[in-house]
């Protein structure tokens, strides 16, 4: 029998469709949809489809290892936020890894520049794993992830060892 890995309340996700290796991550059971911070969301339309491309900030105040990147767009819905306000957002699917698994999913574009968390996991995004809200980063990182993350740390400690 295959169990559900158990997740704490934040934990490191990769996003291998636009080669982030990690990003931080909320889980939030209390949202219905998983969110993405998306700076300026421009949609376009190539060869009878819509596109949406935006600026992709994995790592918070360093635009150093921002990306600009292009999704299919599959919807445009109304979201509304825990404080009752609502705004019409993009929706694109985007392939998360989690831990040993990976999991497509539909995510809502939305400006998180002001929030802590690049990335909001909802409840439909979450039906693979068990939270536990107790705790945080369970998931062991990939070596892939603690490269990126190295240097991460080696440009915001202007230092070239990174993390062990």
């Amino acid at each position: 029998m295959n169990e559900k890995p158990r997740i704490g309340w934040r934990e490191w996700v990769g996003l291998p469709d636009f080669e982030v290796p990690a990003l931080k991550a909320k889980i939030d059971t209390g949202a219905r949809t998983s969110s993405l911070h998306a700076l300026d969301p421009e949609p376009f339309s190539d060869r009878g489809m819509t596109y949406v491309r935006f600026m992709l900030l994995p790592v918070q105040e360093k635009l150093i290892f921002g990306r600009v990147v292009t999704a299919p767009v599959v919807d445009r819905r109304r979201v509304t936020d825990s404080g009752g306000h609502w705004q019409e957002r993009y929706v694109i699917h985007l392939n998360v890894v989690l831990g040993a698994r990976t999991l497509p999913m539909e995510v809502t574009l939305a400006n998180r520049r002001e929030m802590r968390f690049r990335m909001l996991l909802g409840r439909q995004a979450l039906q693979a794993v068990i939270v536990d809200p107790a705790e945080s980063y369970l998931l062991k990182k990939s070596s892939e992830q603690k490269n990126f993350l190295g240097q991460v740390r080696a440009e915001v400690l202007g230092s070239r060892e990174g993390i062990r």
